[in-house]
């Protein structure tokens, strides 16, 4: 599912939770392939707030 547009809070938790469901499910956040769960979140993070500026 693509990442919600928007600047709320509300969407940029969708989002993050959408990335790491999709690294729980895949192994993966978009194209990477993170080798913790600590990372995978900041990663998450960092393309959830990426998509606000957009």
């Amino acid at each position: 599912m693509p990442l919600k547009k928007g600047n709320s809070k509300k969407v940029i938790s969708s989002n993050i939770e959408e990335l790491l469901h999709n690294y729980k499910k895949d192994g993966t956040i978009g194209t990477s392939h993170p080798k913790s769960m600590k990372k995978a979140q900041k990663q998450a993070v960092a393309i959830a707030y990426s998509k606000t500026k957009k």
